[in-house]
């Protein structure tokens, strides 16, 4: 029997117009452009404004480019996927609304939290949905709306996210291409270095939480820093190992962009060299589930039929994997 892969068949991204650069943050808190610069590869990062917006404003435009450049029927779209740590709600699901604001009447949709690795997680769900022959379109949607949950106080963190989304198609085919391995894991051990302390069941919002700034990211960067880098790593190299790829193998590596370091480290692990990294931290920051959609979508021009492609995440929980894609399409 012919094996189905489930093929990336095009890509939609969105990014605010709001541009938040170092030289502003420098009004906001005491940091400056040298030290975020040498320490994150950040120079700027996207900001949602307006009232109302959230996460499915974001995740609905990128979608929407989507089924246009692929001429695809938003009818056809079987399963919606939205991977986010910032919901427009607690419930229902981002996809929810993505799906509804596209118009796509016939998807069922859900959404799944893994903070940085969301899309890579998602990505491998929808394929599993593709490959069982139950479904022919899927689309999987990363993105977050940073900017909500993050204390402009903290120079720790507000210098490090921004807010963004980006999109995939997935379609079956049974050429030798499309998502061919993945590996992914997760750490609860890790929580304590990287977390939203309230706003959950744990601690529901109150005037106490609000007043003790629970409500945002807290991160011990030095902690996630040592994690990222080795099990980012260490994963990526192992889903090389097993399908006997070499760096020499692989077109471009899609790192999550939480750290031009991490970044580094990764593909120094992986024998890849830097003009082979896709990277666009500079201008977008860490939009967290929506790094990986938006590097496909800035870099898809580059990407040709059989280019070997590893995605690689590091996120909060701790959650960390590795996919492994054969691009499908040369460029439109």
């Amino acid at each position: 029997m012919t094996k189905i892969h489930a093929a990336i068949t095009g890509v939609g991204g969105y990014v605010p117009e709001y541009i938040l650069t170092n030289q502003e943050l420098e009004t906001m808190v005491d940091t400056n452009d040298e030290w975020i610069t040498s320490r994150t590869g950040i120079k700027e990062r996207r900001i949602l404004k307006g009232e109302g917006l959230g996460t499915s404003y974001m995740g609905a435009k990128a979608v929407s480019e989507l089924l246009e450049k692929t001429k695809t029927d938003p009818k056809d779209i079987d399963l919606l996927i939205c991977a986010t740590v910032t919901p427009d709600m607690p419930f229902p699901a981002t996809a929810n609304l993505i799906a509804d604001q596209v118009g796509a009447t016939n998807a069922f949709s859900y959404d799944i939290s893994a903070a940085c690795s969301g899309f890579i997680y998602a990505l491998t769900t929808g394929a599993k949905f593709i490959e069982s022959g139950s479904y022919k379109k899927v689309v999987i949607v990363g993105g977050d709306k940073m900017s909500s949950i993050i204390n402009y106080k903290d120079r720790t963190t507000c210098i490090i996210f921004g807010d963004g989304a980006g999109a995939v198609l997935l379609e079956p085919t049974t050429e030798n291409v499309g998502i061919l391995d993945s590996i992914h894991r997760s750490d609860g051990s890790g929580a304590p270095y990287l977390h939203m302390k309230a706003g959950g069941s744990r601690i529901p919002a109150t005037h106490q939480s609000v007043d003790a700034n629970q409500h945002y990211v807290y991160q011990e960067g030095s902690a996630v820093f040592k994690f990222a880098v080795t099990n980012m790593a260490d994963i990526s190299a192992k889903v090389m190992e097993r399908n006997n790829l070499k760096g020499e193998d692989i077109a471009w590596l899609v790192p999550h962009q939480a750290n031009k370091r991490i970044i580094d480290a990764t593909a120094s692990r992986m024998g890849i060299t830097d003009d082979r990294v896709m990277m666009n931290i500079e201008k977008y920051g860490n939009t967290t589930a929506g790094t990986i959609p938006l590097l496909l979508w800035d870099y898809e021009k580059q990407l040709k039929k059989g280019d070997n492609l590893i995605l690689a995440a590091f996120g909060g929980g701790f959650t960390w994997g590795a996919v492994y894609v054969k691009w499908a399409y040369n460029p439109f």
